[in-house]
């Protein structure tokens, strides 16, 4: 077994124990505390360096059984090599370090700082490159402290080859991290976890809208409304399954009156009850939704596109003017518009078993989706002919591969297009060049804009 698929192992296992220890919290305490660990780097290396004494203590013990020289070195050599591996190890910690910051200062500063959590800080190539590290730099020390009359063969030799590995991954990690910061790869990442998201938000694949059942569901003014009591913070998820089970249990109809991602402020109106959940205890309520100081994606599928915006507007700032990596970030968009537009998304009300409404929770609709992904980008990136050619052939695509249901909102983007580009394009050879759809936003064959992405 490799030592990523061993850390990896014993990081799941890790887990698994804080997830049964927060399953003794309030919901909302347990979210946090999990998405919390999800996003940070120091979980691995903590949780290696416990294993490396473990490790250490199991093959003292079994080097015993061991008489025969395996290694072929003294007390002296034995304590070179342990040395020479903490030196190793401490260099490749302190670099490894030193260019993740300095990968976040370029991702922030290039692209957008919203990107840092999403990916940087969730990639378990770092993860487990310092988890190496620290566990092979622990090991070590402990090593060279009990080298001091004795060498034991099974210590020293996994010792080496522990050094050999920590060479390794840090050669390895020198490629990785250069390929990760490029442009691409991380806008890609970014589509990725979005995806996802959409995926577990909107769980049934068909593009037909349900019937409203919004309307029905409200039957006059709320019984009682229940304030936000906390900080002023953002919304990260919601227990709908907890809040279903409530408003079915006192037979009544509970409003969320915030979406996912929107900033509360402190009184803010958080809850409408109707029926009998006006009896659902107000604590009960609250700790049904966990509050952030910034978004996450766990249960916000437009922050993907929140990010890949940005980063697209990044691009088009006079400051970096790089529109190429803004066709990038509309490839994804592309890409996320193509899944979402297949993608069942339900009314703004959730039902029990029975088919009562239960919850109302306001989700976005096809029409902010498509608003969020092409009219600010539009209106910084017309000027630069990639970015409308670009955004024509990914709304002339997704007209020829969405449901109708999904083109009213496609064909007003178009037509808006269409009206942009004569304020920035005076020549008539240019206005007409900017108005050929082409996927690599120049230089691509107009006749392959009906490609499947």
């Amino acid at each position: 077994m490799s030592a990523t698929k061993f850390v990896t192992r014993i990081t799941a296992a890790f887990d698994r124990a804080v997830s049964r220890v927060a399953d003794r919290l309030a919901w909302n305490k347990s979210f946090r505390a999990l998405s919390y660990l999800r996003a940070s780097l120091w979980v691995v290396p903590i949780v290696a360096v416990l294993l490396a004494l473990g490790t250490m203590h199991a093959l003292r013990m079994l080097d015993r059984f061991v008489h025969w020289d395996l290694v072929g070195l003294g007390v002296a050599g034995a304590q070179a090599l342990f040395q020479t591996i903490i030196t190793l190890t401490l260099s490749f910690v302190v670099f490894t370090f030193g260019s993740l910051l300095v990968a976040i200062q370029i991702a922030s500063g290039q692209l957008t700082p919203r990107i840092i959590a999403t990916t940087l800080l969730r990639d378990r190539v770092i993860k487990y490159t310092v988890g190496l590290n620290m566990f092979t730099l622990i090991y070590a020390v402990g090593g060279l402290n009990r080298t001091a009359d004795t060498v034991y063969q099974l210590l020293t030799i996994f010792g080496a080859l522990l050094g050999i590995a920590c060479v390794v991954s840090f050669l390895f990690l020198i490629d990785y991290a250069a390929r990760l910061l490029r442009p691409v790869r991380l806008v890609a990442l970014v589509c990725d976890q979005g995806l996802g998201v959409i995926r577990s938000i909107y769980p049934r694949g068909e593009a037909e809208e349900g019937t409203g059942g919004e309307v029905t569901a409200r039957s006059g003014p709320p019984g009682r409304v229940v304030p936000h009591g906390g900080k002023s913070q953002i919304v990260l998820a919601v227990a709908i399954e907890s809040l279903v089970q409530e408003a079915r249990r006192l037979d009544g109809i509970v409003e969320f009156v915030p979406q996912v991602g929107d900033f509360v402020a402190a009184d803010e109106p958080l809850f409408n009850l109707y029926g009998g959940a006006t009896q659902i205890d107000d604590a009960v309520l609250r700790e049904a939704v966990a509050f952030g100081t910034e978004r996450t994606m766990e249960q916000d599928p437009t922050f993907a596109f929140r990010i890949l915006v940005d980063i697209a507007l990044k691009a088009l700032s006079p400051a970096i003017n790089d529109p190429t990596t803004a066709v990038l970030a509309i490839d994804q968009i592309h890409r996320l518009l193509r899944v979402v537009g297949r993608r069942h998304l339900h009314d703004d009300v959730i039902r029990d078993t029975a088919g009562t409404v239960r919850v109302i929770l306001r989700t976005p609709n096809w029409d902010d989706y498509v608003h969020i992904a092409c009219n600010e980008i539009r209106a910084c990136g017309a000027g630069s002919v990639q970015i409308p050619r670009r955004q024509r052939a990914m709304l002339e695509n997704l007209l020829r591969t969405l449901p109708a249901s999904r083109h009213a909102a496609l064909r007003q983007q178009l037509d808006l297009l269409d009206r942009t580009l004569p304020d920035y394009y005076k020549l008539p050879e240019d206005l007409a060049l900017a108005r050929i759809p082409d996927s690599q936003g120049m230089g691509g064959a107009s006749s392959r804009t009906g490609d499947s992405r």
